[in-house]
């Protein structure tokens, strides 16, 4: 809503250019090259603001006198206006040039990141490590960097308040982007710190997929349930579902094994909900963009149950945790192995993280017949013996 000045009556000629109105009210000022004041008038029945054309003719002929002025001045006599004049004419050409020359850079240095993007893609380079590469580039050239200058963008890189870790992923990057150009340069050292990850319960876990939407509510089950990779997850189809069989088959991505999982019917009738509007099961939209919305339902339901641990709970939350758990209960590093796809063990034994389990507490249940039992089973209960006509199941609290 304007805040609108004290009312002033404004001169009888003067009405509104729009409607015609005589009903205005000053509206401040405004001040010309020459510093003369342009007052400015606000019209109070079509709200149309306008510069009083007096004011603007008195300014316009300013300009005109000291135009004439200079002209008869002569080459021999320069007045200080015309010294400011000129001054100020080769500042403002110094700073246009300037930023001509640097757009030209810009453009000259997007056209390379596209160029590099190309080469990735002919070299065979996934389509996400192609995006990411990408984009650290373009981050690069807005910090200032010189693409073909590797000692500035070593000083670029040092003085970045980045984690070692991300220092280093920038580093491989424009090593790779060397390789393309043909460039050589002594990259710098930067060594990632292991971390331990963050390992939440499977309480946590539950409550968070419970206070998401429907779509992701699904996809969180999902990762819950296979370990598989979040862009494994949201490129999956419709026919990778086998309802017969309860599987779904996972295409795989970073060069992993390809797999199948047994699901559980509650996960196949989360699926089932979801609309049908493509081949996808989660549709088409980008799952860059989606994190977003994945972000703000996490915080939602942390402070709704006053849980900030939950907020520490990525998509990647649930690979380690699910190659944790069945670590710790099979103790068989090839059987995690190939439940994440690896095709190297080393990458599989940073997943399975040791997590010390106080008291190694378990829920117990009895079951009497098969429905119950199938039931236990697809919740992750375990069968631990039968004693007469009951069978006990366990699950780690």
């Amino acid at each position: 809503m304007d805040i609108l000045p004290k009312e002033i009556s404004a001169p009888i000629s003067l009405s509104c250019p729009r409607c015609r109105s005589s009903r205005l009210w000053r509206a401040g000022v405004r001040h010309s090259a020459f510093g003369d004041q342009i007052q400015r008038w606000f019209c109070r029945d079509c709200r149309f603001r306008f510069s009083d054309p007096e004011d603007v003719q008195k300014a316009w002929s300013a300009i005109e006198r000291f135009e004439r002025q200079s002209l008869k001045s002569g080459s021999n006599i320069v007045s200080n206006s015309q010294i400011c004049v000129t001054e100020t004419k080769n500042l403002a050409a110094e700073q246009q040039k300037t930023e001509v020359l640097r757009r030209n850079d810009l453009s000259t240095a997007k056209g390379k990141i596209v160029e590099y993007e190309f080469w990735m893609m002919k070299q065979g380079y996934a389509k996400t490590t192609i995006e990411a590469r990408g984009r650290i580039m373009n981050r690069l050239v807005r910090l200032g960097a010189n693409l073909y200058d590797p000692e500035q963008i070593k000083e670029i890189i040092a003085k970045q308040p980045w984690s070692e870790g991300r220092k280093e992923v920038v580093t491989e990057t424009y090593s790779n982007y060397l390789a393309m150009a043909g460039g050589k340069w002594n990259p710098p050292k930067y060594h990632r710190i292991e971390k331990i990850p963050f390992i939440p319960t499977e309480q946590e876990i539950d409550q968070l997929i419970a206070g998401c939407g429907e779509k992701t509510t699904a996809l969180l089950q999902a990762l819950k349930e296979t370990g598989m990779r979040v862009g494994e997850a949201w490129k999956l189809k419709w026919t990778d579902i086998d309802y017969v069989n309860a599987t779904i088959s996972i295409t795989p991505e970073k060069g992993s094994h390809a797999r199948m999982f047994k699901v559980s019917n509650k996960l196949l009738a989360m699926l089932n909900t979801l609309p049908k509007k493509s081949d996808k099961i989660f549709g088409t939209y980008e799952l860059r963009g989606y994190r977003s919305s994945f972000t703000r339902q996490r915080k939602r339901t942390a402070d709704k149950l006053q849980n900030p641990r939950i907020n520490q709970i990525t998509f990647h939350t649930f690979r380690h945790w699910k190659a944790t758990m069945e670590y710790h209960r099979t103790k068989d590093i090839l059987y995690v192995m190939r439940l994440l796809g690896h095709k190297n063990i080393k990458n599989t034994l940073i997943y399975t993280q040791l997590v010390t389990f106080e008291n190694d507490d378990f829920v117990c249940k009895v079951v009497t017949n098969t429905k119950e039992a199938k039931e236990l089973i697809e919740a992750g209960f375990d069968f631990v013996c039968k004693i007469e006509n009951e069978s006990l199941f366990r699950k780690r609290k």
